[in-house]
């Protein structure tokens, strides 16, 4: 359907024009009212229970009702906790008097220096912003002390009721709402209230995208096409099955290293977080190493792969890509990488490897992958039973397939000012058109998973941590990583929310062969994604391995900007040393299939 353009005369703000407004008006009545049929058309053909099989999946209400009710179980505690929040709203109003007399004084309680919210002069400046912020500060540490000091209540079920109680605060502050927010404010002056007509617009194509659900823009969807302005590396695909297909990428360098590197990313994001823009491409820099360079590029399954198991992608992934790569090369030998999950799923495929004496390959390379889940983070919150059956619940009432849109509001969910209030405050209330910004494109464009895969990475991972127990059995072995005794290159990452750099840490504790931690700047992305030539972050070394991370950060040597070049130094380290003439995609015995980055990475979740 057609989308109203933004109000355009001459010079004028289109409140200065009646008939440029009367015609906008005109235009979004009826985008809106068209876009209200097709939902209600939608919803309306739709079973109720694959509409919504569970009002409260994620057990929100049980889980706070439960923290609650232990809270004023003692009214005493209730009562000290009051009168120490009165007792700073005493002081809080005490500086302002004091502040409004033009004496200077300290603030009460101040945000957080990473707190970006409150960065507009303003919420200093202006007493009664400054007071709201304030307000604001003192009621969410109140709130959170209740939760963390309530008595008789678990300890996994007092962190659910933290985390939920952060999603309320986030939502709660001051800068969501326009009158108290003065960039909104300046912008509504500056445009003549435009803003709001331009958020409404975001607001009503947002709409539209999630089909009746509300599916926040972060990335200009439009400016970037895959293929064309990011993943652009030259390559071929040269091997495909119902689960992958495999890119091997062309030459940069007229020699190249024996041995050639595959690639695993995760399946739950595409692989080309990988090749984004030749500027912060990992998959050109290698090219440009002189490495000959595989990367598999997971399927965005449908209702047809539902049956998939995590036994499938270990098969159908990575057994399979190897073969492939030794076929395209004649060599027999692989380096490897595995990413987040991919590192996971290579971890499990090396243990079942040494117990069959595969010994194909020679060195495995783990960006932000655990094996070792009991420090986890987060994400371990989703994960008691009754939250896993609801899940299931979901998935089965979509087909058999986890939607990608689910596990996009889960990851949110774990940074919610930054990547859900901070995106709405932008779009609705400025009023901005989305960013060009390569990495939230990426971010949007995720992928479905299949139900057995995803409960099976559930359960035995986060719920039950079988991988680092010697309890989880794939294809009838059962997984011992101190049989895996190539050299292991562990990449970790400072903020990283997702993969949390303790958990790595305990990761690599359970090889039995030489392992190199490395501690990045960043979080879960940036961390990773950090080419030399943008001259960004820092990373930590230390050659040794200490029983806990707190003796191995004592002695670690902090280095300035990107870690891979010291990465590429220890691939070399692990190599055999000699170079073979550039290997051209489609010279060896697989014959190429299409262009990089190929089909598979083109379809996306509905």
């Amino acid at each position: 359907m057609e989308k109203p353009t933004a109000a355009q005369s001459g010079n004028k703000s289109v409140w200065e024009d009646v008939g440029a407004l009367t015609e906008y008006i005109k235009d979004v009545s009826g985008y809106n009212q068209e876009i209200l049929t097709d939902i209600v058309g939608k919803q309306t053909k739709t079973p109720a229970a694959a509409q919504d099989p569970n009002q409260d999946p994620l057990n929100v209400t049980d889980t706070m009702l439960g923290v609650y009710q232990s809270i004023f179980t003692n009214p005493q505690n209730v009562m000290r906790s009051q009168f120490k929040m009165w007792e700073d709203y005493a002081r809080l109003a005490e500086n302002m008097s004091k502040k409004a007399l033009g004496q200077k004084t300290d603030p009460t309680v101040a945000p957080d220096l990473a707190d970006r919210r409150f960065s507009h002069p303003a919420w200093s400046e202006n007493h009664a912003l400054d007071f709201i912020k304030q307000s604001y500060l003192i009621m969410s540490q109140h709130a959170r002390d209740m939760v963390a000091d309530a008595p008789d209540i678990d300890e996994h079920k007092r962190k659910k009721a933290l985390f939920y109680t952060e999603q309320f605060l986030a939502a709660m502050a001051p800068t969501n709402f326009p009158t108290t927010n003065p960039e909104v404010m300046e912008e509504a002056l500056k445009s003549k209230g435009e803003n709001f007509l331009r958020g409404y617009k975001n607001l009503l194509e947002d709409m539209e995208r999630g089909e009746g659900e509300l599916e926040m823009k972060q990335a200009d969807l439009d400016f970037f096409k895959v293929g064309k302005n990011i993943a652009t590396t030259p390559g071929k695909v040269v091997y495909q099955n119902d689960l992958i297909q495999l890119i091997q990428y062309a030459p940069a360098t007229a020699e190249v290293d024996e041995r050639p590197l595959l690639i695993f990313p995760p399946w739950i994001n595409k692989f080309y977080i990988l090749d984004l823009q030749p500027e912060n491409s990992l998959v050109s820099w290698l090219t440009e190493q002189g490495k000959t360079v595989f990367v598999v590029s997971w399927v965005n399954p449908d209702k047809k792969l539902a049956h998939k198991t995590f036994e499938d992608y270990m098969f159908e992934g990575i057994y399979a890509a190897v073969d492939a790569v030794e076929q395209a090369t004649g060599f027999k030998g692989v380096d490897t990488i595995g990413y987040c999950i991919g590192g996971t799923l290579l971890s499990i495929a090396l243990g079942h490897m040494a117990e069959k004496g595969d010994d194909r390959i020679k060195s495995a390379t783990f960006f932000t992958a655990q094996m070792d889940f009991e420090e986890a983070g987060d994400l371990l919150l989703f994960v008691d039973e009754e939250q896993i059956q609801n899940i299931e619940k979901q998935i089965d009432a979509a087909g058999g397939i986890f939607e990608a849109s689910s596990m996009s509001r889960t990851f949110n969910m774990l940074r919610p000012v930054d990547l859900i209030w901070s995106v709405y405050v932008d779009n609705y209330l400025l009023g901005k058109e989305a960013k060009r910004f390569d990495l939230l494109y990426w971010n949007s464009d995720a992928t479905d998973m299949p139900k057995e895969v995803y409960l099976f990475y559930l359960r035995e991972f986060y719920q039950h941590n079988r991988l680092s127990k010697k309890e989880l059995v794939i294809d009838g072995v059962t997984i011992d990583l101190k049989k895996v005794t190539i050299p292991v290159f562990m990449q970790s990452g400072e903020k990283d929310h997702i993969a949390p750099f303790r958990s790595i840490y305990r990761s690599a504790q359970l090889y039995g062969g030489p392992v190199t931690f490395m501690l990045a700047g960043s979080g879960h992305i940036a961390g990773v994604i950090n080419h030399p030539t943008k001259k960004k972050y820092h990373y930590r070394t230390n050659e040794t391995l200490p029983d806990t991370v707190e003796g191995w950060m004592g002695v670690a040597e902090k280095h300035d900007y990107s870690w891979w070049p010291y990465w590429h130094k220890w691939l070399g380290g692990v190599g055999t040393g000699r170079k073979v003439p550039a290997r051209i995609p489609g010279d060896g015995a697989l014959t190429p299939i299409e262009d990089a980055p190929g089909s598979y990475v083109l379809v996306q979740s509905d």
